[in-house]
């Protein structure tokens, strides 16, 4: 079977992104393309195909990649304790990296296997706390929204609160969020 293009090049998803994370940081997103990574990595453009199908799953790669970090809660965890935890975990990760955030937001969070391990895990813990699976979805979409939204405010330019504010008042909003998802018993 003969090789791509990104196989004779001797190139690797991990070393791909790595070089997107590069360009990405100097340039921002306007200055991603699969021809900017494609030079940081001095090869043809084409040669990156292999490996990510356009520069839409190049930032969806990104995006999923940062996520990475996290770990998720474990199934034996305190449903209430181990959902509060990974959100505020995403949290920070999200104000570590604000050049990301708008990115998060227009893509509506991350799709590649990061995130479905860590929806996966949340809703494990759902289902133990008793929240049906047509519900769960909708519950771990307002986690992350809310996530983001803390987020985007303390990433803003102008922000009137700072992070930790921010952080102390998304815990707040998490419980709420909980309390109100998760069925009395």
């Amino acid at each position: 079977m003969p090789r791509t293009p990104g196989q004779r090049a001797g190139l690797t998803h991990d070393a791909v992104l790595t070089a997107a994370r590069t360009v990405f940081a100097q340039r921002g997103l306007p200055g991603l393309s699969m021809r900017s990574v494609a030079g940081e990595l001095g090869v043809a453009p084409n040669a990156l195909y292999s490996h990510v199908a356009d520069k839409t799953a190049l930032v969806d790669a990104l995006l999923d990649d940062r996520l990475g970090a996290l770990t998720p809660p474990p199934p034996d965890a305190d449903p209430v304790g181990g959902l509060r935890d990974v959100m505020l975990a995403t949290f920070d990760l999200l104000a570590a990296h604000p050049d990301l955030v708008p990115l998060y937001l227009a893509r509506q969070g991350a799709r590649g296997p990061n995130a479905r391990s860590l929806g996966a895990a949340m809703t494990v813990l759902l289902a133990r706390a008793g929240v049906d699976s047509d519900a769960a979805g909708r519950v771990v979409r307002a986690l992350i929204v809310s996530t983001l939204g803390y987020a985007a405010l303390a990433t803003a330019d102008e922000a009137n609160l700072a992070p930790p504010q921010l952080r102390a008042d998304l815990e707040v909003t998490l419980g709420w969020l909980l309390r109100g998802a998760i069925p009395r018993t």
